[in-house]
This record gives structure tokens, C-alpha cells and sequence, in this order.
């Protein structure tokens, strides 16, 4: 399930957006953790509600205009296959059709987009606000421009939208959106935020029709795959894991693979109500139960593939974790007592 996620793409143009009106990097690093080997995987996905702290951010620090300040910085291909199927189809509005039905590959797929046709008028509608809230502001900035952006890409013509409409009230002067829409039909307070064009739903957009299908392809593909940015915890697991299967288990080995200190690696545990011992028990745990369920190792291997020193060592582990010896879990005897913290 990818919904209440966005892609990490993205989380990094609102991330570089933030950065760029000013937020703190400190500030920034509390609304979102991104792990450098997942930012070139397309299918990998940020929280929702990481991107909303970010959208917060970026409006107050950068004020009006901060959402084209997102637009300007996605420039095309930076949100990958999404960015290219504006001209995945032969028409502009069957391109369309295609990019709200594929929006998740770059947004929340729960956020309602439409392309509505009205005789020659063709309206993009992005979303309906519930209540008005100032964090509306820059999204709908963005997502708007950069709609309009991708079409005039798509079709290489300088496309004049015929209304802009914002669900949040004006503050102030709007000149930034007249100079970014091309228009002065700009309404606010509406129920939909919208961008409405006349006459361009049959503009060809230069479409190999071999190449569109393979972009939906991919995307969709992309989509299956999906799967949320693994959280710091995991991320700890897996490097003690890591280490273990090394033969280097120590603090200072694990928090090499997590790009920290040490003392950073023992705060942050901290934080979180845990601890160095009782994860890497957690993780020896999880590790010795899997091998004894799915393979025929001996106790006295399992116990060197997890780190311990002999089969004796283990079973004592083993007993304080689950209340069994690994002869009994491997049998599936049932559990007589349960003793220590995990």
C-alpha cells in the first residue's frame, strides 16, 4: 500500500525548495530522514506527513511565491517517468488523461486530480480543500505551475491558461502569479484549485507511440514495487545485521555503516526509549528464530551466524528471549515462561 506516502524525488524537491527559502538544515532534518541509498530508487516512498512539515516550512519561510520556487526547482526529468508522460499519448488531453491516472509516481494517489473537458475548454483540477489552511498555499502553487510547465514541454508551445483558481484566500499582492500564469484571471477562495485552458485538448505532442507505452509501463511497474523509506530503526538493524554477518559487531563498526558517530548513534537511540544492547539482542533474536525455522544449521552454527562465542551461549540467550531452548522453537514445543526485555 503506497497511499499516505509520496516518492522520494518528491521529498527531495521540497527538501532543495526548503533549503532554498531559507529553512535551516536542523529544521529540515527533523521533518524528514532521507538514506542516501535509497534516493536513486523510484520506488521508494516518503511519509505524507513528512511532506506536509515540509510544505509548512517552505511557506513560512518563503511567503508568496514559495510554491513556483518548488516548480522552478523540479525542473523536467527531476520527478523521473511522470515528467515524460505529458506527451505519452498523441494528444495533450490523452496525455493528461494518463498523467492523473499515474499521479502517484508523484504524489499520494489518495489526492484526487481530474481532467475535465467542457467543449474546447479543458480544466486540470488538482485536489479540493476541506478547510482552508496555509499550508494549501505553496502546494497549490506548485502543483499548478507545474502543470503548466509540463504542457507547454509537451506540446512546445507557450500555453496561456484561460483561469487560475486557488482554494486559499488572497493576501496581498499576487503580481508573482499573473507573471508565472501569463494571466490576470486569477480567482481565489474557490472550491477547487484548477487551471483551465481553451483549445489545446487535441494539440499533438510529438508522441512515439512505442516509447508512451513503455513510460506507462514502467511507471506502473514502478508502482507495484513500491515500498516506505525504511525508518532509522531499520536502517540500524540492517547495518547491525550487517556487522554481525562480518564478524565485526562493535559501535563503532555499526555507526561507520550508518554514517555517524558513535555518540550521535547512542543519543539517537536514546531518543528513541532503547538502547545499544537491547537492539542488538533484537536483531540477534530475529536472526537466530529465522535460521532456526528455515534451515537445518546446527545450534552451534546458528549461534556463530548470529555472534555468539558457542551453542552454550546461545541457548542461554535463546531461554532469556523467548522461554524456549532452540531445540524446543525448532520443534515447536510449545512455551512454558518468557523472561527479559524483548
Amino acid at each position: 500500500m503506497i497511499e499516505g506516502t509520496i516518492p522520494t524525488r518528491t521529498a527531495l524537491v521540497l527538501q532543495q525548495t526548503a533549503l532554498t527559502v531559507g529553512v535551516s538544515p536542523t529544521h529540515l532534518s527533523g521533518a524528514v530522514e532521507m538514506d542516501p541509498v535509497a534516493l536513486g530508487d523510484d520506488r521508494i516512498r516518503v511519509p505524507i506527513e513528512s511532506a506536509w512539515r515540509m510544505w509548512e516550512m517552505i511557506g513560512f519561510a518563503g511567503g508568496p511565491g514559495a510554491g513556483l520556487c518548488a516548480s522552478a526547482a523540479a525542473g523536467r526529468g527531476t520527478l523521473g517517468v511522470w515528467d515524460y508522460l505529458f506527451s505519452s499519448r498523441a494528444t495533450l488531453a490523452e496525455s493528461l488523461r494518463t498523467v492523473m491516472e499515474l499521479r502517484s509516481a508523484v504524489t499520494d494517489p489518495s489526492v484526487d486530480w481530474q481532467v475535465l473537458e467542457d467543449g474546447g475548454m479543458l480544466t486540470v483540477r488538482v485536489g479540493v480543500a476541506v478547510e482552508a489552511d496555509p499550508v494549501f498555499v505553496p502546494v497549490e502553487e506548485f502543483v499548478l505551475a507545474l502543470v503548466l510547465r509540463r504542457v507547454r514541454e509537451a506540446t512546445g508551445t507557450h500555453i496561456i491558461p484561460i483561469r487560475v483558481a486557488f482554494t486559499h484566500r488572497a493576501s496581498g499582492r499576487h503580481a508573482h502569479l499573473i507573471d508565472e500564469f501569463g494571466t490576470s484571471r486569477i480567482d481565489f477562495g474557490a472550491s477547487h484549485s484548477e487551471i483551465s485552458f481553451l483549445d489545446i485538448a487535441d494539440l499533438p505532442t510529438g508522441r512515439d507511440p512505442h516509447l508512451g507505452d513503455l513510460l506507462c509501463d514502467y511507471a506502473r511497474l514502478t508502482l507495484a514495487g513500491a515500498r516506505p523509506l525504511p525508518s532509522w530503526l531499520d536502517r540500524f538493524h540492517t547495518a547491525v545485521a550487517d556487522a554481525i554477518a562480518s564478524g565485526d559487531l562493535s559501535l563503532g563498526t555499526v555507526s561507520a555503516r550508518m554514517l555517524t558517530s558513535p555518540r550521535t548513534l547512542q543519543r539517537r537511540l536514546t531518543e528513541l526509549g532503547t538502547g545499544w544492547r537491547d537492539e542488538v539482542d533484537r536483531v540477534r533474536r530475529q536472526r537466530a528464530m529465522d535460521l532456526l525455522r528455515e534451515t537445518d544449521l546446527t545450534v552451534q552454527a546458528v549461534a556463530a551466524r548470529v555472534g555468539f562465542s558457542d551453542a552454550r551461549a546461545l541457548r542461554r540467550a535463546f531461554v532469556q528471549w523467548t522461554g524456549q531452548s532452540p531445540a524446543d522453537f525448532r520443534t515447536g514445543q510449545p512455551v512454558q515462561a518468557h523472561r527479559g526485555p524483548l
